[in-house]
Parts: C-alpha cells; structure tokens; sequence
C-alpha cells in the first residue's frame, strides 16, 4: 500500500491522532442527516447537489470510522485508500472503496466541470452502506484500534 505511505508524508495527509468516539459518532450523524438531506434535493433534479450529497452520505459515514480508530486525513484520495486498507484489514466489507472512488468522480464532474452526469439514487443501497458502517463501528474494539494504528504506523 504505497499510496498510504504518500498520503502519511503530505501535509494534510493521513495523520494518527487520539481515537474520538464523540467525533466518529458526529461524523456517522452528519451522514444519516445528508440522507434525509438527500431526499429533499432529489425533487430538485439537481445532478451536482444530488452527487454531491450522495457522496458525503458515504464520506461521512467512513470518516467515522477513521475517527474512531484516531486517523485525521484530509486528502479524499487518501481517505479512499485508508478504506481500502480496512477493506483487506476486514474492517468493513469489500467494495466500499469502488462505490467511494465512483461516486467521489461523479461528484467532482458535476460539481466542478458541470458534466451533469445522471446520479442513481438508490436509497436502500445508501441506507445498507450506512448500516454496515455502522456494523463496523460496533465491531471496532480497542485490541483492533491497536493493531490497526500500528500497522499504519509501520508503512512506510
């Protein structure tokens, strides 16, 4: 995993900090709250709010994640590669790094080349991602926090 030993060397890259269940249990909120947000924009058939909304649903959720373990990242490429890690660490499951990577391209060609590309909304989809996050959350005890800083501590 090479790009987490680019991402530890950038400034606003990742960074192990002190875990911060209050933080992780923000975050987690801010992302079921963009998912009643999401609802309401959907009638606007708006493809960049609605892209942009959809992603920071999953943004946020995995950013709790991190936080819970004590990573701050501020580089969304290198947060996509943290899930990654978690992903082949069984952390959460396979996959959620491909629907992060997708929807974080989707958004950024809505956002920010006005592509207005269509964006599927599946809500039970988002509502299953939130869900497993969760699942994650729960699972994720303190002899795992251990292992996984050091193992992020050990790239080089």
């Amino acid at each position: 995993m090479r790009r987490i030993s680019w991402c530890k060397e950038q400034k606003r890259g990742i960074k192990l900090v002190k875990p911060n269940d209050n933080l992780s249990e923000e975050y987690y909120q801010n992302a079921e709250e963009s998912l009643k947000v999401l609802r309401s924009i959907k009638e606007t058939r708006s493809n960049m709010w609605i892209a942009t909304t959809k992603y920071y649903i999953e943004y946020f959720a995995v950013y709790s994640l991190l936080m819970k373990i004590g990573i701050k990242c501020e580089i969304h490429d290198c947060t996509i590669s943290l899930v990654k890690f978690l992903e082949n660490e069984e952390v959460v499951r396979k996959g959620l790094s491909r629907n992060l990577e997708r929807d974080k391209e989707l958004r950024i060609d809505n956002q920010y080349y006005l592509k207005n590309k269509h964006v599927d909304i599946d809500f039970e989809r988002l509502s299953d991602f939130l869900l497993s996050v969760k699942e994650s959350l729960f699972k994720l005890n303190h002899d795992k926090i251990i292992e996984l800083r050091s193992k992020i501590e050990k790239f080089e």
